[in-house]
């Protein structure tokens, strides 16, 4: 199933693309969340902060995924948006035997060096071997994460969304089974947990990759189509490489503060953890609508028309900002209740104070992020990667840099107020970019390749 979006309205076409999109997104978080929410409830607090301790690791490896699948993504949407199907499946081929060869040689990294990536981030001493125990087995699956990855961005680059979410359902579903399954029935604490992640991932990923095969086997092409591309993959490489430094870069920031926040507790932990992945459940969910806008604005490059992509433009954000009134609704009425389903009724005093706070500091600067996101995403579409780089190095440096002058001075708040102050200047940026134009290709020269 392929959609082409350089066709109709681009309200409608946005609108019926990011629905399937949105709701992956929300089944992808409670993904996520499902490790924590289980492990804090069943295992208590030291097991909630072990895996949140994990977090900023196992983000990296997230961003590594994302950001390689994402520019990948880009290159097949403006070739499926040019018509050049040839070339359109010498990319997805060429994409798949790259990020397989990248997710096993991270595999082999992250086994090794697993404890010296805890202590770098000052994993405490009470959380270190349970937070090792699982890290480990969340690295042993590396290769499901990535192959759930690539079939996803092949197909949000086809301009299908629903098939990926039928997957994540899946997914979903049957990680909470088997987490409750190992911790609770089997008592295997939180090695259970981890391998519940592995085992439904797994499915997951190779039921995703067998029906991308079958879908490609429909786009009928003259001539054997190669394996492999090295131009193509140069051509995607200029999109990949800095869509994974810009996501990397964000996760080691996160990496950075984590390493700020360990040595206050492991009750400060577990309610940064908490709050962390519940905001990060909000942002991830207002990045649908920009991730659909990508998608558009590459096929659209593709077709050449700019006067279509900046409607996308407008009729994305009036969707973004609308999604994030009712999250800012729901954080201020209902924050606290959404901590609480890590811990149950074993939340502490302190874990409870730690991760309102960082809500409700945070939450009311979310329609900056929703502006931001959708402005990079054209960015992002368009190919001009030293542009989108720079939203976030900006977004993120003066983040990150806040928070190590701000902790000392006045504890966690500082990280708090980080976040927001760093989130007002990457956004300025992303919008004067956005209008500057630097996003529309010289001449409309996105061509289609020849072979």
């Amino acid at each position: 199933m392929t959609n082409d979006m350089t066709k109709g309205a681009p309200f409608k076409i946005l609108l019926r693309f990011v629905i399937p999109l949105l709701l992956s997104m929300v089944f992808q978080q409670l993904y996520n969340l499902a490790d924590s929410v289980i492990a804090g409830r069943f295992l208590g607090v030291d097991a909630l902060a072990a895996t949140g301790a994990a977090y900023p690791i196992t983000v990296l490896f997230i961003a590594v995924a994302s950001g390689a699948s994402t520019g990948c993504s880009v290159v097949i949407a403006q070739l499926f948006g040019g018509h050049d199907y040839k070339k359109m499946r010498r990319a997805i081929n060429t994409t798949v035997v790259t990020l397989v060869t990248l997710a096993l040689t991270l595999t082999l990294l992250g086994e090794l060096f697993c404890p010296a990536l805890m202590r770098l981030i000052k994993t405490p001493n009470r959380i270190f071997e349970p937070t090792c125990i699982y890290l480990r087995i969340y690295i042993a699956g590396l290769l499901f994460l990535f192959l759930y990855n690539t079939a996803t961005a092949v197909f949000n680059g086809l301009g299908n969304s629903r098939t990926p979410l039928y997957f994540l359902i899946f997914s979903t579903t049957f990680n909470v089974i088997l987490d409750i399954l190992f911790v609770k029935v089997l008592d295997m604490g939180i090695a259970g947990v981890g391998w519940a992640t592995l085992i439904a991932q797994g499915i997951a990923s190779f039921l995703a990759i067998f029906t991308l095969i079958r879908q490609m086997s429909h786009i009928q092409v003259e001539g054997k189509v190669a394996l492999f591309d090295p131009d193509l993959l140069k051509r995607m490489a200029v999109v990949a490489i800095p869509s994974i430094c810009q996501q990397s870069f964000v996760s080691i920031g996160v990496f950075c503060v984590q390493s700020l926040v360990n040595p206050l507790g492991s009750d400060t932990v577990a309610g940064f953890s908490a709050a962390l992945k519940v905001s990060t459940f909000a942002i991830m969910v207002m990045n649908s609508l920009p991730n659909a806008l990508s998608s558009f604005a590459a096929q659209n490059i593709g077709a050449r028309d700019i006067d279509r992509v900046r409607r996308g433009v407008r009729d994305c954000i009036l969707m973004s900002e609308a999604v994030i009134a009712a999250i800012i609704v729901l954080f201020f009425t209902q924050g606290v209740n959404l901590l609480g389903l890590f811990l149950g009724d074993n939340v502490t005093p302190v874990v409870k104070s730690v991760g309102k706070e960082y809500l409700l500091i945070v939450a009311p600067f979310y329609p900056l992020v929703g502006l931001k996101n959708c402005c990079d995403s054209v960015l992002r579409g368009g190919g001009a990667m030293g542009a989108f780089m720079a939203t976030t190095l900006a977004d993120l440096v003066l983040r990150v840099a806040l928070a190590f002058i701000l902790v000392p001075m006045i504890g966690f708040a500082g990280v708090c107020y980080a976040y927001p102050i760093g989130w007002v200047l990457g956004t300025s940026l992303s919008v004067i970019l956005y209008l500057s134009k630097i996003w529309v290709p010289k001449s409309l020269n996105v061509k289609p390749a020849h072979d």
